[in-house]
């Protein structure tokens, strides 16, 4: 029995696993390698796996200073957008995808969004392999301040929101940025600072049963999206181009 495809994920904070992102795929035939990067664990110089998911964390692409492991992790985006290996960044490997393929980000971009948020899909949206068919506006946990702010050439705007234009987005044909965390349920809430999200004029109480009440359509969604990701994983040893 051939061995079932693996994906390695980058782990760039102590609360920013893979979730039930990871859970979903593991249903979906799909095994998750995580590495702890953040706690010093190596990265691989070469991406061996059959795709790529960089997570979420509170760095900018380029912390190289606050987080050593980045241009590491850069390198493997890098590999996986050269080889077509399938790719998908949360939040910081969104960002990180946005920046590796020539887009722009920035800290403390326009304003922030924390909890539960609703994320509206584009026209582009329904011409994408892994977006389309979803409802027109999608719940989504957020927790952010910094923010892509202009995207890479060619890129194809998948979602937005008010706030945060540039929410999803496709870059080739099979690498996409999210900047929300569909890997996220209402528990994740649970374990974010109290005095720090007072500070910002939020209510972690409120915060989380928001997230609770969305939560049936947010699951929906993102386990759609996380399955067609899997689907494109398992078929894509036999894509051209995926040599050395």
């Amino acid at each position: 029995m051939p061995e079932s495809p693996r994906v390695l994920a980058v782990q760039n904070g102590a609360n920013g696993g893979p979730g039930r992102f990871g859970e979903w795929l593991d249903a979906a035939g799909v095994a998750v390698d995580v590495v702890t990067a953040f706690d010093g664990s190596p990265l691989p110089t070469r991406l061996e796996h059959d795709g790529l998911i960089v997570l979420g964390g509170g760095y900018l692409p380029d912390d190289d200073d606050k987080a050593p492991w980045l241009p590491s992790a850069r390198a493997l985006v890098e590999q996986a957008l050269a080889r077509s290996v399938p790719f998908f960044g949360i939040c910081l490997g969104g960002q990180m995808l946005a920046s590796v393929g020539g887009g722009k980000v920035q800290g403390e971009a326009g304003a922030p969004e924390h909890g539960s948020t609703s994320i509206t899909m584009r026209a582009e949206a329904a011409d994408d392999v892994v977006f389309r068919g979803l409802p027109a506006a999608v719940p989504a946990i957020e927790n952010h301040i910094d923010a892509v702010t202009a995207l890479p050439p060619d890129a194809v705007w998948l979602a937005e929101t008010e706030r945060c234009p540039y929410q999803a987005f496709r870059l080739g044909e099979r690498a996409w940025g999210v900047q929300f965390h569909p890997e996220a349920g209402p528990e994740r809430i649970r374990r974010w600072d109290v005095e720090h999200t007072r500070r910002r004029g939020l209510d972690l109480d409120e915060l989380y049963a928001s997230a609770v009440a969305d939560d049936p359509l947010s699951r929906a969604a993102w386990r759609e999206v996380a399955s067609r990701f899997a689907a494109l994983v398992r078929d894509g040893r036999s894509w051209p181009g995926r040599g050395a």
